[in-house]
């Protein structure tokens, strides 16, 4: 195996963890998931005092910028470390991860500027979605 096979392997093992990542993040997000979908993380992120970063990943403004730190004050270590075991990375990796998607994530799945009522749907409407953000 050369430089380039090494170089290869590492960033296909990087786009796999992050659609990882991202497939965890939208269980998370669905309606049946145990943080209550979205509006459950919002509820997290007012207890927390952070209401106006996770609101503004919603409305059309100014997007918060959010810490590895501060996603694991919200989510907790419980939650943290699960995604951490589910990855086979470190719990601080996972938050500091989850700081640079999450923002991103939520904006694309509340277009308008406006949270669904409903919801967001179940865990496979939300990868479907995010499969047609990735292709468009």
């Amino acid at each position: 195996m050369g430089l380039l096979d090494s170089v290869m392997g590492s960033v296909t093992g990087q786009l796999s963890q992050e659609g990882n990542l991202l497939r965890i993040l939208s269980e998370l997000l669905a309606n049946n998931s145990e943080l209550g979908g979205l509006a459950g993380l919002v509820e997290k992120f007012n207890q927390a005092g952070m209401g106006n970063i996770v609101n503004s990943w919603i409305g059309s403004g100014e997007k918060l910028p959010i810490s590895g730190e501060q996603i694991s004050s919200v989510l907790g270590s419980s939650v943290i470390g699960n995604i951490a075991t589910q990855l086979g990375i470190d719990p601080a990796q996972v938050s500091n991860q989850i700081s640079q998607v999450l923002p991103g994530l939520i904006n694309k799945l509340t277009p308008g500027g406006v949270a669904p009522e409903g919801g967001l749907g179940n865990a496979s409407d939300l990868i479907g979605k995010l499969g047609g953000f990735l292709k468009g």
